[in-house]
This record gives C-alpha cells, structure tokens and sequence, in this order.
C-alpha cells in the first residue's frame, strides 16, 4: 500500500500537532493538510501557525490547518482546547505530542524549577493530551485512531549532555509502552513512538541559547535529519493498514557515531 493510497481514510479528519509552530512540528502539520486532514495546530503563540495556515491556504491544498493558542504544560489550556475541538470539530482521530524543550544546565546545576517546567511539556503534557485524545476517539466510536509520540534517540540511550532532557524522554519511551498495553485492552487505536538524533531545527540553538554554536554543530556533522524526513515516517506510520503497528521508529542520521 503507498502513502496516497494508504492516507485516503484520513481525508477531512482531525489531528492535533502540538509544538505546531516551528521545525518538525511545522513539517508534520504541512504534511497532513497537503493529504486532506483539517489540523488543530497549537503552540504557546499562534503567529507563526497562522502565518503557515494562510501559506498552506493559498497552495489550494485539499486539507486545512487551524492555529490554536495552548501551553501543553497548563492542565487548564489543554482542557480548554479538547473542549473547543469538540465543539467545533468534533474531536480528535490523529494526536502528534511534538512539544517538547530542553535546556544546558547539567544535572548538577539545574534547579528545580527548570526540571519541572521541562516535565510538565516533555511528559505531563503528553500523558494528558494523550489520554484526553483517547477519550474523545472512543466517546465518538473512533476505533482506529492514531497517537504519535515525537521522542528522541535521548530516550533510548545518553550521550552526556542534556541528561535531564534525556531523562525525559526515556519517560516517553516507558509511556508509550504504557499508551499501548493499555489500549489494546479496549480498541485498536495504535500509538507510533518516532525518536530522532539530530535534526536541523531551532531546538538545539535553543537548548543551548547560542545559534552559532547550534549552526557549527550541524556544519560538522557528515548528515543531518530534516523536518521533513520526520514528517514522512509519521506519515509512513499513519497510512499503513489498520492491522500493523508500527510502534517505535529509531532515526539516525547517516554517519552518527553515538
């Protein structure tokens, strides 16, 4: 089965991206409203998801991306936006758990406010959007939903810097485990893990508060993953037949040697 063909079931159906504003996130919401999907794109600011709505709307492209203004880390935005996705949508069939942050304090210097802030998007936000997302797939019959988590190959394995970011992710990894185990007691709503190394985006430049330093790193390394290369893995995911799932993908760029 191809990508096109496999995406036609998903055509005029709703998916929420969060993190939707910039980099991987950006990518994944372009992909899905290029193949018919109406996408819930959400960040703490919308400005940049509205700019690449009205971007996307005047390629004439069958699907359509709405921009929605949540902090993943505050239990109230995320109540507030699955209510207004019921209401105006309907609710969610495909939810991509892309936000996500790190910073360069060592796990000897990070305070505690700092590791809570990173828990509370890394995985609160997550486990709360995921089971929100859930709930509105099966309230609605919706038995053949998608949960993406956006991991990283930190969840699998450290490399020494970024640890607590690190620590968060291997969480994510045990989630989607749990996600799983879970939901095959009652559905067959699938949950897809997708865990890159390094990918050209402003995640590093932010971690590290330093976008020279971020350039100089990939102006090093012999390959970089792109945005869209991420995309396309979920979109490979999401189009397989319902009776495969393909549970966690693993992203190298060529030629890493971690």
């Amino acid at each position: 089965m191809s990508i096109e063909s496999g995406m036609i079931r998903w055509k005029n159906r709703v998916a929420l991206v969060t993190g939707a504003s910039v980099g991987i996130g950006e990518a994944i919401c372009t992909s899905l409203v290029s193949h018919g999907m109406t996408v819930i794109g959400c960040a703490r600011s919308k400005d940049k998801i509205d700019m690449l709505s009205n971007d996307l709307s005047k390629k004439g492209l069958s699907g359509r991306l709405i921009a929605y203004k949540c902090d993943v880390s505050n239990d109230k935005n995320i109540d507030d936006m699955f209510e207004w996705i019921a209401k105006n949508h309907g609710g969610v069939d495909v939810m991509v758990n892309n936000a996500g942050f790190s910073c360069k304090d060592t796990l000897l210097e990070i305070t505690g406010d700092k590791m809570r802030d990173m828990l509370n998007v890394n995985v609160v936000g997550l486990v709360l959007c995921t089971s929100k997302a859930v709930k509105s797939m099966l309230t609605r019959g919706v038995d053949d939903g998608h949960i993406f988590n956006l991991n990283s190959m930190s969840g699998h394995r450290l490399t020494g810097i970024l640890n607590f970011y690190a620590a968060t992710k291997f969480a994510v990894t045990a989630l989607t485990e749990g996600f799983r185990r879970e939901l095959v007691e009652n559905s067959k709503i699938r949950i897809t893990a997708i865990s890159p190394g390094l990918v050209e985006t402003e995640f590093l430049a932010r971690a590290f508060e330093d976008k020279d330093m971020a350039q100089s790193v990939f102006a090093r390394c012999e390959s970089v993953i792109k945005p869209q290369d991420i995309a396309d893995i979920l979109l490979f995911s999401l189009s397989s037949p319902p009776n495969i799932q393909i549970h966690d993908v693993l992203v190298r760029p060529c030629g890493e040697k971690i």
